[in-house]
């Protein structure tokens, strides 16, 4: 590894024949304003670049040890969650949710699957109880209100993106088959064995160390009002970036265990977790999962183009799968989960690669640029090897 100097504007280092890689990440500080970020990559358990830049905070620089939120891209480790208890038999995934969670079937919610919930399929998208910004830290009450709920009554309901009651779904399930909430299990299970600065949960005791989340400015962040009632449940009960201040920057979310999107880890963290998936399940002489276990959790469970957010999207179980956009760089078998304003995180099975772009300034744009350009290098610098 290359160490690079220490008064450029990136830090870190990254592998000889990886400097392109290095050079399209500062382009996102002298070229296309980022405020503060880091991308990891490792490729066949090799880490081929760890690098930073840019100010966490203001006044505070990202250093070496800078967590961040990575909202969605929580999804993606909690797909890992529901493929462990499945490998492990104790989650069926043709089952019907209310096999493992009876409270569920109310409200005429019995035909609902596993695979219905794992897929955004569920009919869920949103909860139809008006929230405050409390409620979503408190998985408890989203939990019973899910289970009351009436399927939604809208066709497309069934075809759009369940933004935060997937977490409360699969979270709800993982706990009454396991006995453990979804962070202590992700904890227990994923994080600790290797060795991951990644949590659904973060402890008080490393509270110092995330970054602060910003709205882009230039970001069309106030849009129309929204009407459509399923639309106004997903994102706007209440609203989940109000610019009058992110509650995603609190201690109370950061410590929830909010399942759809409170994850807080390092880019390099997320870069080992689908570098471990990338390469079968196994990494350094420790397996979380068999490759037969992950192969049909990247097998294609729904596909279609999201009515309210405007975007094409293919889910496996619960891990986003690669799409016309490229999302997740040039590889077709690209899979992993993206995270609002503009994070990414994902693995290239073929050619057992993990990577990560965590930042801090949230943009609208869901062919974001900054991870663009980055990922089209690297995959580049993989293929000259």
């Amino acid at each position: 590894m290359i160490d690079l100097d220490v008064n450029s504007i990136v830090r870190g280092s990254a592998a000889p024949g990886f400097e392109a890689v290095v050079a399209e990440f500062k382009c996102n500080f002298t070229e296309r304003g980022d405020v503060g970020a880091a991308f990891a990559a490792i490729h066949k358990g090799r880490t081929v670049v760890d690098i930073w830049g840019g100010n966490a905070a203001p006044g505070r620089p990202w250093a070496r040890d800078t967590l961040q939120i990575i909202y969605s891209g929580t999804k993606g480790l909690m797909a890992s969650c529901m493929l462990i208890l499945i490998e492990r038999g104790l989650i069926d995934i043709d089952a019907p949710v209310a096999k493992y969670w009876p409270e569920f079937a109310g409200n005429g919610k019995q035909s609902v699957l596993i695979r219905h919930i794992v897929s955004h399929r569920a009919g869920l998208p949103g909860i139809a109880a008006t929230l405050t910004l409390d409620d979503i830290a408190d998985y408890e009450k989203m939990e019973n209100l899910l289970a009351a709920q009436e399927l939604a009554r809208d066709p497309d309901g069934f075809h759009c993106y369940h933004a935060l009651t997937i977490g409360w779904l699969c979270g709800a399930v993982i706990r009454r088959v396991d006995g453990r909430t979804l962070g202590r299990f992700f904890a227990e299970e994923i994080a600790g064995p290797l060795g991951l600065e990644a949590w659904i949960g973060l402890p008080e005791s490393e509270e110092h160390r995330v970054g602060k989340m910003e709205l882009d400015p230039n970001s069309p962040w106030e849009g129309p009002p929204v009407t459509n009632p399923v639309h106004q449940s997903i994102w706007e009960n209440p609203p989940l970036f109000p610019q009058d201040g992110l509650p995603w920057n609190t201690r109370g979310y950061h410590a929830a265990e909010i399942g759809g999107a409170g994850g807080i880890a390092s880019a390099r963290a997320m870069a080992r977790y689908y570098a471990c998936l990338a390469q079968g399940g196994e990494i350094d002489g420790v397996r979380i999962l068999n490759p037969e276990t992950i192969r049909a959790g990247l097998r294609e469970r729904s596909r279609f183009y999201d009515p309210y957010i405007l975007e094409p999207m293919t889910f496996g179980t619960v891990f986003a799968l690669q799409t016309e956009q490229q999302r997740y760089g040039p590889a077709a078998d690209a899979f992993g989960h993206a995270g609002a304003g503009g994070s990414i995180h994902g693995g290239w099975p073929s050619s057992q690669t993990g990577f990560s772009y965590t930042m801090n300034q949230m943009r609208i744009d869901p062919a974001d640029i900054r991870s663009h350009h980055v990922l089209q290098k690297l995959h580049a610098a993989i293929a000259a090897l």
